[in-house]
């Protein structure tokens, strides 16, 4: 049967196998491609919606040192080391409140593929690379000491502050993202000012409800709000800004 084909022994000795099946091409007329639209945003974490009501993503596995700074809830930080761990990156969390990450690190798993704990001070090399990414989170108080882990190459590190502290102008000046929850006025008025903040965006964070966060970029600022799924709400309870 092959003889009767001209070229297909040629084809079999090349390594392309055998002729499959024949179609037409799949062709569109400028007009019909002037309608085609395609759903794609940033890869990383969905960390909520936005008033939109469209996903917003948080891209914290980047070739690049990334620093994130999150004035607010415990809840929140936990729900974000949650879904950066189902991207699969490696979460280490340092912390002085182990007793509060206990039950994530069983849900997630230890170990070099899932969740560690680490008292401050004490977060060993992670080794992140391409294929292993390594999110950081510092949970540390009010004044968290200088990090031994810093963030680099497929390595970022979220610092979780509970309010606004002495260290907070220079941490939110450093990083490439702050969020800020539910905050007072006294410390709206702050934040707007080391961010740069029209006042009708800093005004609001002392009325943002649980769950809801600004997220600033030097060139864009997004309100989020994050909603967990059945079994972040089984594991975390439902959202909140105090802990």
């Amino acid at each position: 049967m092959t003889s009767q084909i001209p070229g297909i022994g040629e084809r079999l000795r090349t390594g392309f196998g055998l002729l499959g099946p024949r179609h037409q091409r799949h062709a569109l007329s400028p007009e019909q491609l002037d309608t085609l639209s395609l759903p794609i945003g940033d890869d990383g974490v969905v960390v909520g919606v936005d008033a939109e009501g469209q996903p917003a993503v948080m891209g914290i596995n980047r070739p690049t040192p990334y620093d994130i700074v999150l004035i607010g809830g415990l809840w929140t930080a936990q729900v974000l080391a949650l879904r950066a761990a189902a991207t699969g990156a490696r979460v280490a969390v340092e912390t002085g409140r182990a007793q509060q990450w206990a039950q994530l690190v069983q849900a997630v798993g230890g170990g070099q593929s899932g969740m560690t704990v680490h008292d401050v001070g004490r977060v060993p090399p992670q080794g992140a690379s391409a294929g292993g990414p390594v999110l950081v989170i510092r949970d540390c108080g009010m004044r968290p000491p200088r990090g031994r882990v810093a963030s680099a190459p497929w390595q970022s590190v979220l610092t979780l502050l509970p309010y606004l502290s002495p260290v907070a102008p220079r941490l939110m000046r450093q990083a490439r993202l702050v969020g800020v929850q539910r905050v007072s006025p006294d410390e709206a008025t702050e934040i707007g000012r080391v961010l740069g903040l029209p006042r009708g965006e800093y005004e609001s964070l002392p009325t943002l409800a649980d769950g809801v966060t600004l997220w600033c970029t030097d060139r864009d600022r997004q309100y989020v709000m994050t909603q967990a799924t059945d079994a972040e709400t089984g594991l975390l309870g439902t959202a909140r800004r105090m802990d």
